[in-house]
């Protein structure tokens, strides 16, 4: 991988204006910053063996176009008897069609209310004549924000303040290394700073404005045993942490844990919001109670 990287920036070394064929002059940080960025484009945010998986959102928009050929269909089919589908009759027959192919291809129930309520919304919202410029900032915010998620099919989660809260006594004794993998905002690191002084925190989080808001949030707070790191959690070793805490989404559990196994010491933990694995039951599990009755898996590594 590092060497694929070295390749994509090799241009970077060297650049030459065209005007007068002399080198430019690139600050250090730029030329970091960029090669980093670059980097973070080719490496893989999945485990290998989910790589060649076709992504729901890819499913979703093919079984979109489906449904609207179907309602093309359906269209044609009331205008022989004289009947006329209006444009939102039309985009919500279209969701229906959707949401009825998401569940014929397996796809999550949430995903189910997305098909549904796709078109129609296309429709009510074209109907608005809003500025162009609305749309080109919504879609720069969403890539920032949701950078990963099409290829790690894991979604912004926060953990609620309660779960953080319930996280402080499961900490170990004494001075102790903790990992977030997925850390998002960094809500989990600051809070568990604030009430174990103690402890040297780590996240690793993939989409870029929730890393930048971690970063920028431990720096302005002055936490300074917490570190945000911008990458991919497929690439970090997790070796040298105590406690290494995940709020990720059913798909990835299992290559987690086989990540978990092969890289953690015996006598380390291993805690998961809400989501478990079915290779090894937990050794404890913790109720939470807060809105949506969270529970934390926790598994002793031997």
């Amino acid at each position: 991988m590092q060497k694929k990287c070295d390749r994509s920036v090799q241009q970077l070394r060297s650049p030459v204006c065209a005007c007068c064929e002399c080198p430019l002059r690139v600050s250090a940080l730029a030329y970091g910053s960029l090669r980093r960025l670059i980097c973070l484009m080719t490496e893989p945010l999945r485990p290998p063996a989910r790589q060649r998986r076709t992504p729901p959102i890819v499913v979703a928009l093919l079984l979109q176009v489906l449904g609207g050929a179907l309602t093309v269909g359906t269209a044609y089919l009331l205008a022989t008897v004289g009947l006329m589908l209006p444009p939102l009759g039309a985009a919500f027959t279209t969701g229906v069609y959707a949401a009825l192919l998401g569940r014929a291809a397996r796809l999550d129930a949430w995903w189910m209310v997305i098909q549904l309520c796709f078109a129609p919304l296309v429709v009510l919202v074209s109907a608005a004549s809003l500025p162009p410029g609305i749309w080109i900032a919504l879609f720069a915010v969403l890539l920032a924000v949701y950078w990963s998620t099409f290829r790690t099919q894991v979604p912004l989660y926060l953990s609620s303040t309660k779960v953080r809260q319930a996280l402080v006594p499961l900490l170990p004794p004494g001075r102790f290394t903790f990992m977030d993998v997925g850390s998002g905002v960094g809500g989990v690191l600051t809070d568990l700073s604030a009430a174990r002084g103690d402890g040297e925190y780590h996240g690793i989080e993939s989409a870029p404005f929730p890393w930048l808001v971690s970063w920028l949030r431990i720096r302005i707070g002055g936490h300074r045993n917490c570190h945000a790191h911008l990458g991919s959690l497929w690439n970090q070793d997790l070796a040298p942490y105590d406690v290494v805490f995940a709020y990720l989404s059913p798909v990835p559990m299992a290559a987690l844990w086989a990540k978990v196994r092969r890289e953690m010491r015996p006598g380390t933990t291993f805690i998961s919001n809400s989501f478990t694995v079915t290779a090894a039951a937990p050794d404890r599990v913790v109720a939470v109670d807060d809105l949506h009755q969270s529970r934390l898996y926790i598994w002793t590594q031997r």
